[in-house]
């Protein structure tokens, strides 16, 4: 997996994969560069459910993809590999933990039927995917601070994050951000 990432190989494209939350809706601490969120109040109500945000970083073009679902079952991430396959001709390789709904029978096979190679990351050693790092800043940039009304609210501002960063990556404060982790 490592070699993957000093070495890409030159018959496919290298993505990283991952899904990030439960994402609520609730008031929630901190700075961003976004909605400031005057007060948290000492309670609040979770009527609204979770959500979760499925991610992508393609290597080559340091561009992210995502997707907010309101589950997290093989369905779903079968779902965003179609997705990510519709986007490439070549060959994948996708970099992934070891969730149960990763390695379930129907994507195994699909991804066996549609050239799509799942590498799995070791167990407790999520942090080596290069997805990770990109967590920290979108809750910077548009999760900390913020008091959204809705799901779609806050789905609206992750996407808008998503346009604005795959436009703007060299920008010096979202690296160091992302750079945080460090990488063998």
């Amino acid at each position: 997996m490592i070699e993957l990432y000093r070495n890409p190989s030159k018959d496919g494209r290298v993505i990283c994969f991952d899904e990030f939350g439960p994402l609520e809706v609730r008031p929630q601490l901190g700075e961003n560069w976004g909605i400031k969120a005057d007060r948290i109040p000492a309670t609040y109500t979770r009527k609204h459910g979770v959500r979760n945000l499925f991610s992508a970083l393609d290597l080559r073009t340091n561009k992210i993809y995502g997707h907010i679902k309101r589950r997290k079952t093989w369905k779903e991430v079968l779902q965003f590999l179609k997705y990510l396959r519709s986007l490439f001709d070549e060959k994948l390789y996708i970099i992934l933990d070891n969730f149960s709904s990763h390695k379930k029978k129907e994507v195994l096979v699909w991804c066996d039927e549609n050239n799509v190679e799942l590498i799995f990351l070791p167990t407790n050693a999520s942090w080596l995917n290069r997805i990770e790092c990109h967590f920290t800043a979108l809750k910077k940039f548009a999760i900390r601070n913020s008091d959204y009304s809705s799901h779609k609210e806050l789905a609206s501002a992750i996407r808008k994050y998503i346009r604005w960063r795959n436009k703007n990556y060299q920008v010096e404060e979202v690296r160091k951000i992302e750079n945080k982790l460090k990488f063998a």
